[in-house]
């Protein structure tokens, strides 16, 4: 017996004439940025020596007998020159982490991606890697030839002597960031024989090859896709923030002509269209086409242009740092700045200059030892000897500054309260010690918990420290 659906035809469904395969995966193409010059290129370089001397040069800085920048995880202190911080110190680690988002800000309200084009280090580094791949490769031209013709000798000769500066620089970074953590001299010697600890050498090889990868190879791509700060921007920004402008009424309509020509006559914009802006951005956006979130405000393509625009005859200034407001209604460079200080710059200025003021306020009263009290819970209270009744306590004593220092230690907030060990102590310098303190009060005191302090005196009696504990009587 057949089926109901045995005598029913099967039709193949035929896809619509007009459906289109739609790629959701755009691979990207690699962009060969032109060398440029200029003022924006020169003050770019200016940043990127002196961010680099500033990094590579720091951890091997001496302060007297000690790295002046070091970040000791081991011994849990950290030297930022004459200061010694502890754990304990995170407040002003927070603090400076409040001040450079709070400058970011405030930067970004004022004149835009200029972190970005200048100083960020992706950026940086790829300024450098970009350097070492012209000088071994050639300029934009010689560099695609070079990528597109067949494997030669002396193709792999310069693609190994670039790949091999690559790698040593990275590695170079990668030992100079160990280096802020593990004193750079002991840091040398380990890496000289080939003694480096498993952390030192895995942090190492994985900041290199970050350095490496990100540089070498993903440079516009970590711009654009992994760092947040190209999304937010926007929330920054309004029309008095300093951007890469390209001036559409003065370029526009864009056309080639000779240099002899008169555009005006032609019924042309200034724009001769020779795509060098186009050709010279480290992101190969267009910047004719407006502002775009792929824009990190370097001024490459401004200085580029000014380079056509002299060659032609022209006013420089067509692409430019400027405002949307001063590009909309005209305006000179003196009344576009005079928009600097609008409403939301002051409310940033304002928390950054308070900020930093508690911060150097709180630096300046910061007393150079800390003491943590815990009570010893394995021990209850008990009666001595002599009839008294006793707590038991452990001190931990830190000397944050890089003297030996003898402190006094007393205790009060209960009649009859008195400390029955050692009141004087010795800490070396930038050394913290635990020590055993014995409390007593007379027997017969009121049962309960009790507020006590312990104070703490250097012996040159500048500074002193008050911490709060609890005294535990039985009922």
């Amino acid at each position: 017996m057949n089926s109901p659906d045995s005598d029913r035809k099967v039709i193949p469904i035929q896809p619509a004439a007009d459906d289109v395969e739609v790629s959701l995966y755009q691979a990207s193409q690699k962009i060969y940025p032109r060398s440029v010059e200029g003022i924006f290129a020169y003050w770019r370089w200016v940043l990127v020596i002196f961010t680099q001397v500033l990094y590579y040069g720091l951890p091997w800085l001496e302060w007297g007998a000690r790295q002046a920048v070091l970040f000791d995880l081991n011994a849990r202190r950290f030297y930022i020159f004459g200061l010694v911080l502890y754990p304990q110190d995170i407040i002003y680690l927070t603090g400076l982490l409040v001040i450079s988002a709070l400058s970011l800000f405030l930067f970004t309200a004022v004149a835009g991606r200029l972190w970005c084009g200048y100083a960020c280090p992706q950026t940086v580094y790829s300024e450098l890697f970009m350097w070492i791949e012209r000088k071994v490769e050639g300029d934009r031209s010689a560099r695609m030839r070079l990528d597109e013709g067949p494997m030669s000798a002396n193709k792999f000769r310069r693609k190994f002597t670039k790949h091999l500066l690559w790698v040593l620089l990275s590695l170079w970074t990668g030992f100079t960031l160990v280096g802020y953590f593990t004193p750079i001299h002991e840091l040398l010697n380990e890496v000289l024989t080939l003694s480096t600890s498993s952390w030192e050498t895995f942090w190492i090889l994985f900041y290199g090859f970050a350095t490496y990868g990100n540089a070498g190879f993903m440079r516009e791509q970590v711009c654009k896709y992994m760092c947040p700060y190209a999304r937010f921007q926007s929330a920054m920004f309004d029309h008095d923030t300093l951007i890469v402008t390209y001036d559409t009424e003065r370029g526009e309509p864009r056309g080639s002509r000779s240099r002899k020509a008169d555009h005006t006559q032609l019924g042309l914009g200034e724009c001769v269209d020779c795509s060098l802006c186009v050709q010279v951005c480290p992101t190969g956006i267009d910047i004719r086409k407006g502002l775009q979130y792929e824009c990190i405000g370097c001024g490459a393509c401004a200085d580029v242009c000014d380079t056509v625009m002299d060659k032609m005859g022209y006013p420089r200034g067509l692409v430019r740092y400027a405002t949307q407001n001063a590009i909309n209604n005209r305006w000179n460079t003196s009344q576009m700045l005079r928009r600097v200080l609008r409403p939301r710059v002051l409310i940033y200025t304002s928390f950054l200059v308070a900020l930093l003021i508690a911060m150097l306020v709180a630096l300046s009263l910061r007393i150079p030892f800390k003491v943590d009290v815990v009570r010893d819970r394995a021990t209850l209270a008990r009666i001595n000897d002599d009839g008294q009744l006793e707590n038991i306590y452990r001190l931990q004593l830190m000397n944050a500054s890089e003297q030996d220092k003898t402190f006094r230690l007393s205790v009060r907030g209960l009649d009859g309260v008195a400390l029955a060990s050692d009141t004087q102590v010795d800490v070396g310098a930038v050394q913290s010690r635990w020590i055993v303190s014995r409390v007593t009060v007379p027997y017969g005191a009121a049962p309960g918990s009790h507020a006590i302090q312990f104070v703490i005196e250097d012996s040159a009696g500048k500074d002193h420290l008050v911490e709060k504990t609890v005294f535990l009587v039985p009922r």
